[in-house]
C-alpha cells in the first residue's frame, strides 16, 4: 500500500507560500506558509506539517487501539485521541521534540490495568508511532 501527497511551494522560506494536496483530495491545494506555521494568521485557513503529523498520529493510534482492544475481547464505546506535536528551535533550525497522545476512552468491562497495557501496546505498535520513534512520545490515558 502506498499513499501519496504533493506539496507545491513558491518564493522563499519566510515570505513564500505553498499548497498541499493528498491522493484522496481531502486536502486539495490546502494552503500552507511560514505565517500559518509559526505566526498568527487569523482568518486564514491553512495547515502545517506538525498539524498533519498530529492528525496522522491521533488517527493511527486510535485505530491501533481499537484493533488491540478487539483482539483482547473488548469493544470501545468511544476512543478520543488528541496528539500534541511540539516544535522547538534547536541548533540549526527547528525540530519536533515531543509528541503527547491524550486519550480518553470508554470501554465496557475493561480493568484499568488491562486498559493501560493495551493502550501502551497500541502506542508502541501503531505504524505512525514506529515511524516517529526518534521523537519522545508520551501517552496520557483516561478511562471513563
Amino acid at each position: 500500500m502506498i499513499r501519496t501527497a504533493q506539496a507545491h511551494w513558491t518564493g522563499n522560506g519566510q515570505q513564500g507560500e505553498g499548497s498541499l494536496t493528498t491522493q484522496s483530495k481531502v486536502l486539495n491545494s490546502q494552503p500552507y506558509s511560514f505565517k500559518l506555521r509559526f505566526e498568527n494568521a487569523d482568518g486564514q485557513a491553512g495547515t502545517n506539517p506538525e498539524e498533519l503529523i498530529a492528525a496522522a498520529h491521533s488517527g493511527c493510534f486510535s485505530m491501533a487501539l481499537a484493533f488491540a482492544l478487539g483482539a483482547a475481547g473488548f469493544t470501545a464505546d468511544s476512543i478520543d485521541t488528541e496528539a500534541a506535536v511540539k516544535l522547538d528551535p534547536v541548533e540549526g533550525g527547528f525540530a519536533i521534540t515531543g509528541i503527547t497522545l491524550k486519550l480518553t476512552a470508554k470501554i465496557p468491562g475493561i480493568s484499568r490495568e488491562q486498559f493501560d497495557a493495551i493502550a501502551a501496546g497500541a502506542k508502541a505498535n501503531c505504524p505512525v508511532s514506529k515511524a516517529l520513534s526518534s521523537v519522545p512520545i508520551t501517552l496520557e490515558a483516561t478511562l471513563v
